[in-house]
């Protein structure tokens, strides 16, 4: 049986991106930071990025031949033992790179796969995460099959093992999918249940790119201990929490951050998780003000729900780490509607909970017509 596990942790990685159309150069040394990032998540050691501005990626090798052979003498001089590539990669483009340079590579939907893999904690998020990454691997199982002999100990050779093994494995991975599918669809039907046992209740629910600090948020709102890490993806599984303001409640749930290239078996997997923000009667859109593009960040976000089919919610938008801008930036800020805070000094927090509290009594009120709060006159 194939092992699940993580294969790519303590690698040392060269990353790679594109850089297409009218993209700056400034944007796509953003981009490789945060496939930086995901990398260091994974705990893989990354050193050299490169780039190269093409009309379109080649078709045989992504980048051009030229530059891969520039690529394959850089992964010799720093003894990198894997390659990231900041696009996903089609399975003959995988083939035809690893056969070339004869390192292990990665693309983009394989690395944050492999994260969610690690960070999965409920049956839930663990069946969707695998789910997604058998999804992913099976048009892909040729050239990934050395690594999967690795990560089961096995002895498998360049080139990989003989086509009788591999169409086993095929087989192997379709039965798993359907395993897996079908313990998914039990588990929606679980959750379900106990979404409809909330009727008559408000639904809060924080959405994001990752790592903008909606755990933060999540905690200060609801003075909880959700984990907070400065890592991408520290939140996979869904949290929901009960919070009474004023003598009305209400539900928050904290689920996983968006981002751009979010692989799309991911997306369908996490489509039951994600039903949280589907049901929720107001969304609190929270951005990081620190981030030099978060309006590229904003549209992701937006995007994603778009794909999910998620519009016409009330959102509140919360622009987070305000604190951490010079009075500068702070004065040339021209921000949509919403409020500037500090989920960490507790800046503005205050006027947060009374804006929520305005948008929560107004949904309470369509459940409850008749419901006066008494401290709705204080």
């Amino acid at each position: 049986m194939l092992e699940e596990k993580s294969g790519i942790n303590g690698n040392k990685a060269v990353l790679v991106g594109l850089i297409t159309g009218n993209t700056s150069m400034e944007l796509a040394e953003e981009y490789l930071d945060e496939l930086e990032f995901l990398a260091t998540t994974a705990h893989i050691e990354t050193g050299e990025k490169v780039f190269q501005r093409l009309a379109s990626p080649d078709s045989r090798y992504y980048v051009g031949s030229g530059k891969l052979e520039d690529i394959k003498t850089l992964v010799e001089v720093v003894e990198a033992d894997c390659i990231i590539f900041d696009d996903d990669l089609s399975p003959s483009q995988l083939r035809n790179i690893e056969k070339f340079i004869g390192v292990k590579i990665y693309d983009r939907s394989l690395l944050i796969l492999d994260i969610f893999l690690s960070r999965a904690q409920t049956a839930q998020a663990k069946t969707q995460v695998e789910l997604a990454r058998y999804n992913y691997l099976l048009p892909r199982l040729t050239r990934m099959w050395t690594h999967l002999e690795r990560q089961r100990g096995g002895t498998g050779t360049r080139g990989g093992a003989g086509e009788k093994e591999i169409e086993t494995d095929r087989r192997n991975i379709r039965n798993m999918i359907k395993v897996l599918k079908g313990k998914l669809e039990k588990i929606d039907r679980q959750m379900k249940v106990q979404r409809k046992s909330r009727v008559g209740v408000v639904r809060v629910s924080l959405v994001g790119y990752t790592n903008v600090g909606k755990s933060t948020i999540m905690n200060v709102l609801s003075k909880s201990t959700i984990l907070a890490e400065n890592k991408l993806f520290a939140t996979v599984d869904s949290t929901v929490r009960k919070v009474v303001f004023r003598n009305i409640p209400y539900l928050l749930s904290d689920t996983v951050g968006f981002i751009r290239k979010l692989p799309h078996h991911l997306i369908e997997s996490f489509k039951s998780t994600l039903d949280e923000i589907a049901e929720a009667d107001i969304l609190i859109h929270v951005v990081d003000l620190s981030y030099p593009f978060y309006q590229n960040h904003m549209e992701v976000v937006d995007k994603t729900l778009a794909e999910l089919g998620i519009k016409d919610k009330p959102v509140l938008y919360v622009f987070n780490k305000y604190d951490q801008l010079s009075d500068e930036v702070k004065e040339g800020l021209a921000l949509p509607e919403g409020i500037a805070v500090s989920a960490i000094s507790g800046y503005n927090i205050p006027e947060l909970k009374e804006m929520l509290f305005k948008m929560v009594e107004k949904e309470y009120y369509k459940i409850y017509p008749n419901y006066v709060n008494p401290e709705s006159f204080y």
